[in-house]
């Protein structure tokens, strides 16, 4: 103790009593415990206690608003003190392809400082950190610093939000980066791409807005790395994005363009924003990459196991197809694959036509399939050059992977003509650079990307022929109920097709030999009241639209012939579409089937259905091993 302090008294003044003096000497002394019953007969000093009220911008506990919150483990994510557990909540909401988890977030308020970057990152804002700064509780249920925020606060009592995310502190752009497309004015005049692509530094940009919460993940079909690969375009790793790319896609380029992308339906930053674009940056990094690079990466990081002593056949050399032999190939298995045509890629190559989906982007792909060591026979038609009897003694296992290659029929009065036909055909046609009679003017029945497809087809045909557009769509949907990608709604119109929803097509008009048009009335209803398809028409609003070609794209199916009279009887059909197992197993034990003529036309859903099947036939093949070894 300094001098100045052993020489100095101090005083004190104690609230209702005179001024008191304490001689520092004395305070070791053992009655100095007894001082403090003076204050027993004293007026208290202190006020109750209780909280007050804070700072408008305080950041105490959370609030989350569980219906606002998707469950998404942003907040997880970019805790960096690991202060935040997500917990399943079984009684909520769980819809993967909307991007919605029943998950809630919980906080450990022995790790938590916090700094609200939960709160400024959350995609729906539905984190917020109130102003209630008072935690005591005598419950042992809840004596703990571990919540489950809710919109009422720790004690049920609501004391103000405090930190709220706002457009000051928003951590995520809200907006996409624009996709530059050609002029209408000029992309009509022929079938060069539409979509101009990403430089990099927009990429880059792009990139940044995710926030990995791995929802596009869940809705994928194929469950894409699509998280991986956009990290690593961001850290400008391209090579690293297409090795992530390819762990679950061989059709890079084909769904960098045309994926009917369901993982942005589910990306959360879409809740408050525009999604990432998670297609484009897949385009992005498959283009920026060159194909011979693209071949060498998936050589390098996709070894090819040694040869098994196993045969596969494929039929179709479609994206279901061709993903199940990229996979059974790098197993070490001998995979032939059986195509009709003189080209892969069945109806990505001849159902969407070029402006969309550019040729030489598919054959990339199909090279890099073929490169793993898939042996394609193309012009041999399975039911003509060889018959599934001899593919079934010629290989191990034999799977289907046809697409839907037939249109289906109105079958209203006159849709017999001839200058009656179906998109699938003509699609067909114009990739097969076979000639045919441009319409002066057409009438396309149909409101689905294949209606869409046909209609700027023969918009461009007539261009090129005629100098004018006069091609006229009819749906039955209304407009926001159309089936077609609003962004081929809106390009079909920007091209001069006229669009006309809620019309129902009742007779292909016919004057002797001659096709006039098509007459239509107003749809009313669709479906009856137990949502079974059932049309409903307003007779009396009646439109006629002339044209010299009608063309039907109201579905589409598969061209089974090829199975046999026997082979299909003995399979087992659900409503035209071939019924299969969760492994894409038929009910005949060496047949496989995958892709449109089971799950539908759609290119992500075959990549899906091409490794389930190949997953599958690898576990029968492993499984005939471990009985043959215990035998």
């Amino acid at each position: 103790m300094s001098k100045s302090i052993q020489n100095s008294k101090f005083k004190i003044q104690n609230s209702g009593g005179p001024a008191r003096e304490i001689d520092p000497d004395t305070k070791g002394s053992i009655l100095n415990p007894l001082r403090a019953l003076q204050f027993f007969t004293r007026e208290p000093v202190t006020e109750p206690l209780g909280p007050r009220v804070a700072a408008m911008r305080y950041r105490g506990f959370h609030l989350n608003d569980w219906e606002a919150c998707i469950g998404c483990s942003t907040c997880q994510k970019v805790c960096d003190n690991a202060a935040i557990t997500m917990v399943r909540v079984p009684g909520l909401p769980e819809d993967p392809l909307n991007g919605v988890r029943n998950l809630r977030p919980a906080i450990d308020y022995g790790r938590c400082c916090w700094c609200a970057l939960c709160v400024d990152l959350c995609p729906t804002g539905s984190i917020r950190l109130s102003r209630e700064y008072v935690h005591t509780c005598t419950d042992e249920e809840l004596s703990s610093y571990f919540i489950l925020p809710d919109p009422r606060g720790i004690h049920n009592e609501y004391y103000g939000e405090g930190w709220t995310q706002t457009a000051e502190n928003d951590l995520v752009d809200p907006n996409r980066q624009a996709m530059a497309e050609r002029p209408a004015a000029e992309r009509v005049d022929d079938f060069e791409e539409i979509v101009e692509g990403y430089d990099l530094q927009q990429a880059i940009v792009e990139a940044s807005r995710c926030v990995q919460c791995g929802m596009c993940h869940d809705a994928c079909p194929a469950h894409m790395n699509a998280p991986e690969y956009i990290r690593a375009i961001w850290q400008q790793d391209l090579e690293e994005a297409v090795h992530q790319i390819y762990r679950t896609n061989p059709f890079a380029h084909t769904c960098g363009r045309v994926c009917t992308h369901r993982c942005e339906t589910a990306c959360s930053i879409g809740k408050r924003g525009e999604p990432v674009a998670i297609r484009w940056l897949k385009r992005f990094a498959m283009d920026a990459v060159g194909d011979e690079r693209v071949r060498s990466i998936v050589a390098e990081r996709f070894p090819r196991q040694p040869a098994s002593g196993r045969s596969v056949g494929i039929v179709g050399a479609g994206p279901a197809g061709l993903t199940a032999a990229f996979d059974l190939a790098r197993h070490g298995h001998r995979v032939v694959v059986y195509e009709a045509l003189d080209k892969g890629g069945g109806m990505a190559r001849y159902g969407i036509p070029a402006y969309r989906m550019p040729y030489d982007r598919l054959d990339a792909d199909i090279g890099v399939i073929e490169a793993v060591g898939v042996e394609v026979r193309y012009n041999t038609r399975v039911g003509r050059d060889v018959s599934m009897e001899q593919l079934r003694d010629d290989h191990d296992a034999v799977l289907l992977g046809l697409g839907l290659q037939w249109g289906r029929s109105t079958r209203i009065p006159g849709a017999d003509h001839a200058d009656v036909l179906k998109a699938v055909d003509l699609l067909r046609r114009v990739t097969e650079e076979d000639t045919f009679e441009v319409p002066r003017r057409a009438v396309v029945i149909g409101g689905g990307n294949v209606a869409m497809d046909i209609a700027r087809t023969l918009a461009r045909l007539q261009r090129q022929r005629h100098g004018e557009v006069a091609v006229t769509l009819t749906a039955l949907e209304d407009l926001d109920h159309f089936l077609a990608d609003a962004d081929e709604v809106r390009e079909a119109g920007e091209e001069g097709i006229e669009i006309l929803d809620s019309r129902g097509p009742r007779e292909c008009v016919v004057e002797g030999d001659t096709l006039r048009g098509l007459r239509t009335w107003r749809v009313r209803s669709i479906f009856d009241a137990d949502g079974r398809f059932a049309p409903s028409y307003d007779e009396a609003d009646e439109q006629f639209h002339p044209g010299d070609m009608i063309v039907e794209a109201i579905g589409q199916q598969a061209d089974t012939a090829l199975l046999g009279h026997d082979l299909t009887e003995a399979l087992e059909w659900a409503r035209g579409r071939l019924a299969v197992d969760d492994g894409c197993r038929t009910s005949e034990p060496w047949l496989w089937a995958a892709g449109d003529m089971v799950h539908g036309p759609d290119v992500i859903h075959a990549v899906a259905d091409g490794h389930r099947a190949a997953a599958d036939i690898q576990g029968h093949f492993e499984d005939t091993d471990r009985r043959s070894k215990a035998s």
